[in-house]
């Protein structure tokens, strides 16, 4: 029996990994559980962790400093995946006054916290911690510990203790805050819907579907070619023509030319709708199944790029048209329609909507690839590269005036970075990024009840300790105050100075905090899927303040 033992409550690798795995699938099991309809997910890995660490059950020193830290960067640089795509883009039109706001939450949660701290004395550490909790960010938890460490060589428990004081009470009150807003602007929610039904109709994102005439004098007996160079400052593809000679459909090329009352089908974005239209003559109603019709050899069919050697090229460059008759009307990409304009550059797993002949179709899919097949194999090189980049990156350190330590992005923020960097430019240097949803949901999934484990099995021994005799009780309370008042004051400014939205102000509240469950509460309150568009807006610049914002207070006020 002396084996059990050793296994149960010994300190080599098969105990260390069997103890893990049991905390994890406990911490699952009983995340899934939920009161008042809010349940605390994987985060309940950490409650468990403590819980087995209180009891005596701990890993050795080392292991779990590995583990810990390994756990983190695979958490991180999944999310700097994720995000990565849309980061840049998320500060395009209203993106700026969300990420401004949502920024201002994260400002103000610091300064909160800051006041809390010259009040009461609580330290640094335990206050990063608390604050960690109090919006529900497990990185900044992570970046926090990881800039401890770095500064002092050894761990700080208290990081951890207030990150789980603070973090149940944390959740309840981004959703208390969300509904206060409402609340108090007395919001009714069915004039919200309507507002938002017409603002909607009002605006069009992305590439949309016209049908024009040709009525300008100015084009008949002209080619399309010369179209294009007048409104070469236009995002524009003319993919069919109906001719009002004879009622033939045809795919359109530079060499096609037009007449009067000339039917054009025509894919453009809104910004550039009405200047096309006005150019060309007058809008018709003409449904796309028109453009199709059942004599013609022509069909539309979506085609999938998943050759690595198509990732980074620009359209123009296959020369599609060209040499096999089809036309490209327009690119979807994590669910945008872009314009298929020839200096667009593909992306693994785009999604390529091509009009021509069954046979030309065919063609054009040797080229691009389709298959499914191969964007579910892992594409393992980016990762590791990316991991190597980061931890690189966050290694360097920068000296600042003012602060005794260098400041380093540390095992946290350079592996964040990084990802986000070779998310979104990768492409350019040939790199295969694309991966699918599913795996890296994996990737983090396990990145991040790893590191939950190991940092509750830490600091498990103290927990109590500090709730009774500790002040815990008192961190509950403040945990609960910079949950509520960044919120509280944004959503405010947000709904009386911004006029946005409920909705939008929903999801950018739960996005500031990067709460999953305050978007679940928001997407169901709302019954679309409004909030989570604001909430994707800001979870980027969100997600890196929060990492950053960790580590600074650490280094320079520890």
């Amino acid at each position: 029996m002396e084996w059990i033992n050793e296994l149960i409550f010994g300190s080599n690798i098969g105990h260390s990994i069997l103890l893990l795995s049991v905390v994890i699938t406990i911490g699952i099991i009983l995340g899934k559980l939920k009161i008042g309809g809010i349940s605390l997910g994987i985060t309940f890995v950490l409650f468990v962790g403590i819980t087995f660490g209180h009891f005596g059950l701990k890993i050795n020193p080392e292991i779990i400093h590995f583990f810990k830290e390994f756990g983190l960067i695979l958490f991180v640089y999944s999310v700097g995946m994720q995000v990565g795509p849309g980061f840049f883009s998320s500060f395009k039109k209203g993106g700026v006054t969300l990420n401004l706001l949502a920024t201002g939450v994260v400002l103000t949660g610091v300064t909160v916290m800051l006041i809390i701290h010259y009040t009461t004395g609580i330290p640094i550490p335990t206050m990063v911690g608390i604050l960690s909790g109090a919006v529900t960010n497990t990185p900044g938890l992570g970046a926090a510990q990881q800039a401890y460490n770095d500064v002092t060589g050894s761990s700080e428990p208290g990081i951890a203790l207030g990150y789980a004081v603070a973090y149940p009470l944390g959740v309840v009150g981004i959703i208390l805050s969300i509904v206060a807003v409402r609340w108090f602007f007395r919001i009714n929610l069915s004039k919200e819907t309507e507002d938002m039904e017409r603002k909607n109709e009002a605006h069009t994102h992305g590439a949309i579907a016209v049908s024009l005439q040709v009525k300008n004098p100015a084009l008949f007996g002209k080619k399309v070619s010369e179209l294009f160079s007048i409104l070469e400052h236009c995002e524009l593809v003319i993919s069919r023509i109906l001719y009002a000679s004879d009622n033939r459909i045809n795919l359109v090329d530079g060499d096609t030319v037009l007449h009067e009352n000339d039917k054009i089908f025509i894919i453009t974005t809104e910004h550039d709708h009405n200047t096309v239209k006005t150019f060309v003559g007058e809008e018709i109603a003409m449904e796309r199944k028109q453009w199709m019709r059942s004599e013609s050899l022509f069909i539309n069919r979506r085609i999938i790029v998943t050759k690595p050697e198509i990732n980074g090229k620009h359209l123009g460059e296959l020369k599609l048209r060209k040499i096999y008759g089809i036309n490209i009307t327009r690119i979807n990409r994590a669910g945008v329609d872009l314009v298929a304009t020839p200096g667009l550059m593909l992306q693994l797993g785009d999604r390529v909507n091509v009009v021509g002949t069954d046979k030309a179709i065919a063609a054009v899919e040797e080229v691009l690839g389709n298959s499914m097949k191969r964007l579910n194999e892992p594409n393992l090189m980016p990762i590791f590269l990316g991991i190597a980049l980061g931890i690189l990156t966050g290694s360097i350190p920068f000296t600042f005036s003012g602060i005794p330590q260098p400041v380093k992005l540390g095992l946290a923020g350079g592996p964040l970075i990084v990802a986000i960097l070779i998310s979104r430019f990768g492409y350019k240097y040939k790199l295969v990024t694309y991966t699918t949803m599913s795996a890296n949901l994996m990737l983090r999934e396990i990145g991040i009840t790893i590191f939950l484990a190991c940092v509750g099995l830490d600091a498990g021994g103290m927990f109590i300790e500090t709730i009774v005799n500790g002040g815990g009780y008192a961190w509950i309370g403040y945990g609960f105050i910079i949950t509520t008042v960044p919120l509280l004051l944004m959503g405010f400014i947000a709904r009386k100075f911004c006029k946005l939205n409920y909705y939008t102000i929903m999801g950018l509240l739960a996005g500031s905090v990067t709460d999953p469950p305050a978007l679940a509460y928001s997407n169901t309150a709302a019954g679309n899927d409004m909030p989570a568009v604001s909430y994707a807006t800001v979870y980027p610049l969100t997600m890196f303040l929060r990492v950053l914002t960790a580590q600074l207070l650490i280094l320079m006020f520890l």
